[in-house]
């Protein structure tokens, strides 16, 4: 059930124009959507989630019009935006029998199975009784996950899930992403790149509203085989001097060093020793290249 996705623009009143003619196609499984913030990654959400709507462009879920048939599409969404507001004095449990009714799953025995289902899914069982207010972020966001499965989505957008988790939890969230199935299609918006790398078989990479890549995170990588130096510099006016002679990718401290990593296609001496290319990598060049681009145009 693919997710078509053709010339979409949109600008706001205040000039900022969020998207500039975007393509592309999202098919089923987990699905990563990389950019810095300010990249139109929510602008995108959004406007998939059927709660604004573009300035041109059309979306198409598996033959439905997404920006026409917003009700039809809202039936088959699950949706977990970066803020997710609920009522702090109600309980998990009551709280997820109330929005299932409000997803039209009106038998009480279906709405029972489903919402008991859901809480046990995502480990919030123990929990249902007591008040929103007071679970943990990773657990409100557990929480939010459950409330986007309710009557069996067959879309599902979730937008910076795990920003201002703790370790723990961020691993316990991913995990539940990944147990979600590969019956429909999951898009995880993000600007943290080791989600995508830990979850994603395809991704986009996006920025300033433009389509920079899309394809598998290994194809990606493939690409930048042999071509990733990286060096351990303590003297900032050697730093200095590579970021002046070499396309540095990136600039790490490790062990109070810098760890410098350049791309070349040829060994650039001088120290540097060949490295595995990772999904930052990826992203870093791509985000590099355009930003020239931007300034030469």
């Amino acid at each position: 059930m693919p997710l078509t996705i053709t010339g979409l623009s949109k600008t706001y009143s205040n000039g900022v124009q969020a998207l500039k003619g975007l393509n592309l196609t999202i098919g089923n499984n987990m699905f990563g959507l990389l950019g810095p913030n300010g990249a139109g990654k929510s602008t995108l959400m959004r406007t998939i989630a059927t709660l604004q709507e573009p300035d041109s462009g059309e979306i198409w879920l598996d033959g439905i019009n997404v920006i026409k048939q917003k009700d039809t599409v809202r039936r088959l969404l699950g949706y977990l935006p970066q803020e997710f507001g609920v009522y702090p004095k109600i309980s998990g449990l009551d709280m997820l029998d109330h929005l299932a009714v409000m997803k039209g799953v009106t038998n009480s025995a279906e709405r029972k199975g489903m919402v008991e289902a859901l809480l046990n899914q995502t480990n919030l069982w123990d929990a249902r009784k007591k008040a929103l207010s007071t679970y943990s972020g990773g657990m409100k966001q557990r929480f939010g996950i459950a409330q986007a499965l309710l009557a069996n989505p067959k879309l599902i957008i979730v937008d910076e899930p795990t920003a201002g988790l703790d370790p723990a939890e961020r691993h316990r969230f991913l995990n539940l992403l990944s147990s979600i199935g590969r019956d429909v299609i999951v898009i995880l918006s993000t600007h943290i790149v080791e989600d995508v790398r830990e979850l994603c078989n395809r991704m986009a990479i996006i920025s300033n509203g433009e389509l920079l890549l899309e394809g598998a995170p290994s194809d990606a990588l493939a690409t930048l085989a042999n071509r990733i130096w990286s060096k351990l510099v303590t003297d900032e006016s050697e730093l200095a001097t590579i970021e002046a002679q070499l396309q540095v990718v990136s600039v790490q401290l490790l062990g109070g060093a810098h760890e410098v990593r350049v791309y070349s296609e040829t060994d650039p001496g001088n120290g540097f020793s060949p490295v595995d290319a990772n999904l930052e990598d990826v992203y870093f060049l791509n985000m590099e290249r355009h930003a020239a681009l931007q300034a030469v145009n």
